[in-house]
């Protein structure tokens, strides 16, 4: 029985979660869940999981929470705020987190449960992105183990050697190169000329996969394959020149690991959260996702192709971040949920989104960042200078 905590509880990847404990109750115990301001359907949840501890991201919201906890008859602690998630990510009695809290706003808790030792199924990416040597080091220092939940991380673990978690150096491991496959999004094949006017509701609607509607405008932009491209290079401790960004439509295989011998491995499955959520909660062991397995005479096609970057200026940006150094992953990270917050609210235009992230680079300075208190003022730091790139618009 793991004690588990969602950060993110009312998301798409938590609710996936919750889907994968409602099929096991014999081995996943809920302690403690959070959101941000779906406050109805938190409770919800709790009254089914019966959750020790829950947490609203906003305080304004503690007695809206409070009181329909009270009206189910429920007994759970209401705690709120960054100070609430970093508490229920750190308990005692917690085994494993799924940090499922998009953004920025996930760095806080889900270095909290590095720093006392737990099982992190990490979905927010943003905590690497934004502080990837010093979050490693903290994985490292207080033995916490870090598996992936998203579909294309998760796919490397998976193809990666059973030795790779006790021993991590590459040149020992035969590998020759990782293949992060992305699917292009919605606008893969959309005229140049045709994209100034994207919506949206055009953006956010993703031909592959059910997400929420800031990472599925990443996806549109391939800004969430860049982040993707970030995240591997510290998750996986690889130098970017072994990471290969390709383009495969169909979203069959997640990811591929090259060997050195000329062998590929490829994760295969359909396009489920649900897949990667078990995989990582059960591991090493594997259950019952609740998702059906590929008919394979069913396929029509497979078909990779190289990114353009004149369509996906954002991946070339966040690609480029990781040969800056940490401060510019920092920077396009903050810069960008600026500019797609702003898209969402139709104040700027689809193209608009790398202009802005592009702008902020350039105007941002070579910075250390030697501890996660300066990470977090640095994020602050290029936010408002992305809000002032925007208002320059």
């Amino acid at each position: 029985m793991q004690n588990l905590c969602v950060l993110g509880a009312t998301g798409s990847i938590g609710k996936s979660t919750l889907d994968v404990v409602r099929r096991h109750p014999d081995r996943f115990n809920i302690v403690a869940l959070t959101a941000n301001r779906q406050i109805d359907e938190l409770v919800k949840q709790a009254v089914e999981f019966k959750p020790d501890y829950v947490v609203c991201a906003n305080p304004d919201d503690y007695s809206l929470l409070a009181s329909g906890l009270a009206e189910e008859g429920l007994s759970a602690k209401v705690l709120v705020g960054q100070d609430g998630l970093i508490t229920v990510a750190s308990l005692p009695e917690v085994d494993t987190v799924m940090a499922a809290i998009v953004g920025a706003a996930g760095l806080a808790p889900t270095y909290a449960a590095a720093c006392a030792g737990k099982k992190i199924l990490l979905a927010n990416k943003e905590a690497l992105v934004m502080s990837g040597d010093l979050f490693m080091q903290a994985v490292m220092k207080h033995k916490a183990l870090l598996l992936p939940v998203d579909s294309e991380h998760n796919a490397i673990f998976q193809c990666l050697p059973a030795s790779f978690c006790e021993h991590r150096d590459w040149s020992q491991l035969g590998i020759a190169k990782i293949l992060l496959t992305g699917s292009g999004g919605p606008f893969l094949k959309t005229p140049m000329a045709e994209l100034q006017h994207v919506t949206p509701e055009q953006a956010c609607a993703h031909p592959n996969w059910d997400m929420g509607r800031k990472i599925s405008v990443d996806s549109a932009t391939m800004m969430n394959k860049g982040l993707e491209f970030i995240e591997a290079h510290w998750l996986f401790g690889v130098p970017k020149e072994l990471i290969q960004v390709v383009i495969h439509p169909q979203s069959t295989i997640h990811s591929m690991v090259q060997y050195q011998d000329g062998s590929v491995l490829a994760q295969m499955g359909q396009s489920d959260m649900r897949i990667p959520i078990a995989h990582v909660m059960a591991f090493p062991e594997r259950i019952d996702s609740g998702v059906a397995p590929l008919d394979f005479t069913t396929l029509a096609s497979l078909e990779f192709l190289p990114p353009d970057f004149e369509r996906f200026p954002n991946l070339k940006l966040a690609i480029d971040a990781v040969e800056a150094g940490q401060w510019a992953s920092t920077a396009l990270n903050a810069a960008n949920e600026i500019s797609v917050a702003a898209f969402l609210d139709g104040r700027i235009t689809f193209l608009d989104i790398a202009r802005i992230n592009n702008e902020v680079l350039e105007k941002s300075a070579s910075h250390v960042l030697s501890n996660i208190d300066e990470v977090v003022a640095y994020d602050l730091q290029s936010r408002e200078l992305a809000n002032r790139v925007l208002e320059g618009l």
